[in-house]
């Protein structure tokens, strides 16, 4: 794949903490994070400045605990600290293949990766480095989609890149119902209105008014990620 063939300058990719869980029931399961870790080495080749923002629900769900009874301020607190493992995990993956990662957080931990400074994150995505953001925004009651979303308009992404389980954006949920129809294209306001459930609102009204696209494709195909990035047509884009 030329250069030529690249759509994107730079791009933020959002990846939940389950999407490293393969056919685990909790954590990392390795065939899968180096799959992974393969792709986006193989799109930072052609030329794309990449940004990831990675979730923590392999590890922990501090939403689910405030439910069943935990403070929910200190179960996000402990969410964030398993995004920054996932993040670590992700920089082994990727400077095990020779490329150069960085793992940003919105929490201060010094001692095991940098604070997550915007000017700072920019000059790593130019000089060629995978940027990965952790500890979502660093406050409670945010998700970290909303985290890819406000990071992304921050380092000027031109598209927000959605990795999930499904092939796109379905006006009910496929694993349930065989006959659910796949968007191409969909609009902001119709994911608002329809309640498609893609994202929480915050992260949607943010790219919205911000006029950031946004792509969800399946990350479990072969080679998605790579295309996606590198604005091949697959799965659902959300604009105007």
């Amino acid at each position: 794949m030329s250069d030529s063939a690249v759509q994107y300058r730079r791009v933020l990719l959002k990846l939940s903490g389950e999407a490293l869980m393969g056919e685990l029931d909790y954590g990392i399961e390795p065939k899968v994070i180096q799959r992974i870790a393969a792709e986006i080495a193989t799109a930072q080749k052609t030329g794309v400045e990449i940004a990831i923002v990675i979730g923590g629900g392999n590890i922990f769900r501090g939403a689910g605990l405030a439910r069943a009874g935990m403070d929910r301020v200190t179960g996000d607190y402990m969410g964030m600290l398993a995004t920054v493992m996932n993040a670590l995990a992700i920089q082994d993956a990727l400077e095990s293949l020779d490329v150069y990662a960085r793992v940003m957080s919105a929490l201060r931990i010094n001692e095991v990766c940098e604070d997550y400074i915007r000017r700072r994150a920019v000059r790593h995505l130019e000089k060629g480095r995978v940027v990965i953001l952790a500890a979502g925004t660093g406050n409670p009651f945010f998700t970290t989609d909303t985290a890819a979303s406000l990071r992304a308009i921050e380092i000027g992404a031109d598209v927000l890149l959605k990795a999930t389980k499904v092939d796109g954006v379905y006006d009910t949920d496929p694993l349930n119902n065989p006959d659910a129809k796949r968007y191409e294209t969909v609009s902001y306001d119709q994911v608002l209105s329809e309640k498609l459930s893609i994202m929480d609102a915050t992260a949607i009204v943010m790219c919205r008014d911000n006029n950031l696209p946004l792509r969800i494709f399946n990350l479990t195909r072969a080679n998605a990620l790579v295309q996606a990035m590198t604005g091949d047509d697959i799965g659902t884009i959300v604009t105007a």
